[in-house]
């Protein structure tokens, strides 16, 4: 049989909404932290492996500013609006540097 392996883009895509979605509905920001951070890590780990060094370094800084950023864009259109946005530039990032080669 055949191993599947979920795209970077789409976990990291996931690390971000998932994260948020789930401090929300839980009221646990740390909770919601803790799925940000477990994502975030299997996504390096993979943009390392196909990618190199320098490429994981880099989307690992555009995941954590893609959340930073995230805060005060939510002031102005919105939070689901705004993580939404963020979560699709890091997967297109990532498609763009990782997955298409892939």
């Amino acid at each position: 049989m055949a191993k599947v392996q979920i795209p970077s883009s789409v976990i990291a895509a996931g690390g971000l909404v998932g994260g948020y979605g789930v401090a929300r509905w839980t009221k646990k920001r740390p909770l919601g932290g803790a799925v940000l951070a477990v994502a975030g890590a299997a996504a390096a780990q993979q943009w390392r492996q196909r990618a190199g060094g320098r490429a994981a370094g880099a989307l690992t800084v555009a995941y954590v500013a893609a959340f930073a950023g995230s805060h005060p864009l939510a002031k102005k259109v919105g939070a689901w609006p705004s993580v939404l946005g963020v979560a699709g530039a890091v997967a297109l990032a990532s498609w763009a540097v990782a997955d298409r080669r892939a």
